[in-house]
């Protein structure tokens, strides 16, 4: 497992942000190629997944906490990355919006220095496709 910890500033209010990331039509993402919410208990959702991975795409299995506005939890029950978790939080900051993102992360096949990078590409990649999508009315 690697730990790390990133952190960025999105160009939308913690409001914004938050009504994004409940609006599947709006809040796409490159690698997630669908998502099927398979169960549904309070706050925590159990998601299937279908990602481009590392080794291609792949069915992944995720177990996510929401709490809104304040952000969310995900950990990884199958696939590729089975084991990882995270945390992102979110500070608001008037019309902006802090992300910070902790977590610890496991890609099969890749060790510590790889997974170091790959995670901290695919989060980069993600925090500009979801900065991006916010800017548009």
């Amino acid at each position: 497992m690697v730990y790390l910890r990133d952190e960025g500033v999105f160009d939308a209010s913690i409001d914004k942000l938050w009504k994004y990331i409940q609006d599947p039509e709006s809040h796409r993402h490159e690698t997630i190629l669908s998502q099927h919410v398979l169960e549904q208990k309070g706050n925590t959702l159990r998601i299937r997944a279908e990602v481009k991975g590392p080794s291609g795409k792949e069915e992944q299995l995720w177990r996510m906490t929401m709490d809104p506005p304040f952000g969310f939890e995900l950990e990884v029950l199958s696939g590729s990355q089975k084991g990882s978790t995270n945390t992102h939080t979110y500070v608001p900051m008037g019309d902006k919006t802090k992300v910070i993102l902790v977590g610890d992360f496991h890609i099969q096949g890749m060790d510590a220095e790889a997974t170091k990078k790959a995670t901290l590409d695919y989060f980069a990649k993600v925090f500009e496709e979801d900065n991006h999508a916010m800017r548009r009315p």
